[in-house]
């Protein structure tokens, strides 16, 4: 058997050999992690940028345009219809008829209250002309009574006799005006048969045709009316605001109006009437009614009983730091993307007023940030890896 030498390695060849070692593991750690890392998470990011922000509330159900001034008209009596010059949509001016009833009797009665008006004044013209007589003949009678050539007897007469008719005299100009009064009297009659407009507005609705009878509501018991009358020179908005919302909303603040009806455009306006008092319409559900009216004086083809919304303009910044509301995570966090190191950051920051587009930052961020907007994706977490979508 052969003699076999073993030669120890020196020290630094030993060394050499556990630094090639070690190298070995690190690029193998290396290689491995590099092959097994996860992928970056893809995010939408927006920028932090400057633009006007406003503090708003809006109303919690849809509102209603409504006419400053509407009114369902009736006749104050029932009867047969017999006029009806007007049709729906009709432009009409204040005062003019609208509706009338069979009403022939009545127009008689008119008449025959006329007629006794002008006799009654006939004949108190008559006894005023005897009274004049009589006085004139009282007086000459009591001068010549004076002469002594008269008797005091007839100058009694003739006096009593003056004061006689002139008494018939006030008696038939007071029955002259009673006479008038029952001229009143039938003509307001005639009056209740006859429906005019109180205001200049566009006719809605009729509930009647010619020949046909329409009568008074009952006591109680409420009836369409004959005719519907809108004045649509003055709209406004009703709406339900949260009571939350509620003691922050004043008349005279601008408020910005939109409607299903017209989505492409929104009319400025102002609130001109929060109601003073808490509607429980829904159960757990307490508004409180306010009142827009539309300044813009072009509204298009604006028609009462239109849903709207009203967003109520309680502040505004017209240059402010601000990112979209819809970020924000627990009131006052957001997730910023480093750009040179592709991690996610929860930061704190501190915001100012605010409404559902858009939030003013105070403190905490600077105008060019990267703010992660997808906040519902998995993955998305502070110390998280990530790159813009």
């Amino acid at each position: 058997m052969p003699n076999v030498i073993w030669l120890s390695p020196s020290p630094r060849d030993a060394m050499k050999r556990t630094a090639l070692i070690l190298g070995t593991i690190v690029v193998i750690a290396a290689v491995g992690w590099f092959v097994s890392r996860p992928e970056p998470l893809a995010v939408s990011i927006v920028s932090v940028d400057r633009g006007p922000v406003s503090a708003t509330v809006s109303n919690t159900r849809a509102g209603t345009v409504d006419a400053c001034r509407r009114a369902g008209l009736s006749p104050a009596s029932g009867g047969q219809i017999v006029v009806l010059p007007i049709v729906d949509g009709d432009e009409v001016e204040a005062g003019e008829l609208l509706l009338e009833l069979w009403n022939e009797d009545l127009r008689a009665q008119v008449r025959l209250a006329e007629r006794d008006a002008i006799a009654a004044n006939s004949r108190a013209e008559e006894f005023c002309v005897i009274a004049d007589f009589a006085r004139r003949e009282a007086n000459r009678l009591t001068m010549l009574l004076e002469d002594g050539l008269a008797s005091e007897d007839d100058t009694d007469r003739a006096v009593g006799n003056a004061e006689s008719r002139a008494a018939a005299c006030t008696a038939a100009r007071d029955g002259g005006r009673v006479a008038a009064a029952q001229v009143e009297v039938a003509t307001a009659a005639l009056a209740r048969t006859q429906l005019y407009a109180p205001f200049s507005g566009v006719i809605a609705e009729i509930n009647g045709e010619i020949g046909e009878f329409v009568t008074p509501s009952p006591v109680g018991i409420p009836t369409p009316p004959t005719v519907d009358l809108i004045d649509s020179s003055c709209l406004y908005i009703s709406a339900p605001i949260d009571e939350v919302d509620a003691p922050a909303v004043k008349a005279g603040l601008p408020a910005r109006i939109s409607l299903d009806a017209f989505s492409d455009r929104t009319f400025s306006g102002h609130v001109r009437r929060v109601a003073p008092y808490v509607l429980d319409v829904e159960r757990q559900a307490r508004t409180v009614e306010i009142e827009a009216e539309i300044d813009d004086p072009d509204r298009g083809d604006l028609l009462p009983g239109y849903s709207a919304d009203v967003e109520v303009l309680l502040a505004s910044e017209e240059n402010a730091i601000r990112i979209p509301t819809s970020v924000i995570v627990d009131n006052n966090q957001v997730y910023v993307l480093d750009d040179a190191t592709g991690v996610i950051e929860l930061r704190e920051i501190e915001v100012g007023i605010s409404n559902w587009e858009f939030t003013a930052v105070t403190g905490g961020l600077s105008v060019g940030e990267q703010i992660v907007s997808s906040i519902d994706r998995e993955g998305v977490e502070d110390g998280a890896s990530a790159r813009p979508e």
